[in-house]
């Protein structure tokens, strides 16, 4: 049986969880680009593709107002700072809303 948010605090705690996950998701892919990703493990490269797969559409809305600083290799993406205070705002704000 599927368990039912019977309450808006439920329901609000429920969101909450689900921003507090794709937080932690966007800190895990920030991390994962300072990580060279030798050697080749294939568990290790399906999580890595999971996380850039979820992350990668929220963090290129960014990407387009905030080119990566910087050239070469060395490019500084600063795209995911904006993302993740837009990301906790926002997140606050909706789960503010819904618990009335």
């Amino acid at each position: 049986m599927i368990p039912v948010a019977s309450t808006r605090g439920s329901i609000a705690d429920y969101a909450a969880a689900l921003l507090t996950v794709y937080f932690v998701m966007l800190l895990v892919r920030i991390l994962l680009t300072w990580v060279p990703r030798i050697p080749y493990n294939p568990y290790r490269r399906r999580v890595i593709s999971l996380i850039e797969e979820v992350t990668d559409p929220y963090l290129n809305l960014f990407r387009r107002f905030i080119p990566p600083v910087g050239g070469g290799g060395f490019a500084l993406d600063l795209s995911p700072i904006l993302a993740m205070l837009v990301l906790f705002l926002v997140g606050g704000l909706v789960v503010g809303a819904i618990r009335g």
